[in-house]
């Protein structure tokens, strides 16, 4: 674990917080970390990040999913910048100025160039994928649920980033595992269309249906865009309920955040 990872998890784990700092190639300018479902008030199983848009949540949620947010933003260098997130491919890049803007960007994956600009994806599930060049000028943050890798949100973050993609490194983060993600057979087809490969992501499940792992179809995607150094957790958040929010586990649930930043090395 380098230092700057060390760092970090310090500070969270002296907080009462199991929140997530990724270990992986990163350059030194570049932080990041994912919550769980755990660091609220009252402890456990109380930190929901909400919806994108605060105002879309219940009116009862609102005060708390604010308080989390505070809570989070403790951490941070400046409010995120939330996405109103719709499972697609869209891709918003993102400059110095839009923190505390007014309208969500509609998109699934965001990438910036400027630093102190905290990039956040919401996740129930999907899975959440942190990228960065090498030398730490460019950085990203996907919400990649089936829908969204089938679409190619992933390569379409790779190439916002208009960085060589051997020289980024990922980050893949907590999702449901392959021993809970059932699915139809229209989801693996969507993959294999395109990559017969894809069929070694996928193993029968019950009659008529699949167990997908999501984090392996993540990383084929990654590979074809020529993303080499991929690294990541695969604590699956279905199985997990003391540690997790899972939307297929309980339906309606909250959301954890990853989020990304990067300042001078």
């Amino acid at each position: 674990m380098s230092a700057k990872v060390s760092g970090l998890a310090t500070q969270l784990r002296a907080a009462g917080l199991d929140w997530i700092v990724p270990d992986w190639a990163a350059p030194k300018g570049v932080h990041a970390f994912f919550t769980t479902r755990n660091g609220g008030p009252g402890g456990a199983d109380s930190l929901d990040l909400g919806p994108g848009d605060i105002g879309s949540a219940p009116p009862a949620t609102r005060a708390a999913i604010a308080g989390n947010r505070g809570r989070v933003q403790a951490f941070l260098p400046s409010p995120p910048v939330w996405l109103d997130q719709v499972h697609g491919a869209d891709v918003v890049d993102v400059d110095a100025n839009a923190t505390g803007a007014r309208a969500l960007p509609r998109a699934d994956a965001a990438v910036t160039r400027a630093r102190g600009v905290v990039l956040a994806v919401r996740v129930a599930d999907c899975l959440p994928v942190l990228l960065c060049d090498r030398a730490g000028t460019t950085i990203g943050a996907a919400h990649a649920g089936w829908r969204g890798v089938a679409a190619g949100v992933i390569e379409s973050a790779v190439a916002a980033m208009a960085c060589e993609p051997a020289d980024i490194a990922a980050w893949l983060g907590p999702a449901i595992g392959p021993s809970a993600f059932e699915v139809g057979p229209e989801v693996r087809d969507a993959f294999v269309a395109t990559d017969a490969a894809a069929t070694r992501a996928f193993v029968p499940g019950r009659a008529g249906k699949w167990l997908a792992d999501l984090y392996a179809l993540a990383c084929r995607r990654l590979a074809r865009a020529g993303v080499e150094q991929v690294s990541g957790v695969r604590a699956c958040t279905f199985s997990d309920a003391r540690r997790f929010f899972s939307y297929r586990r309980d339906g309606a649930t909250g959301r954890m955040g990853a989020f990304i930043w990067r300042t001078a090395a």
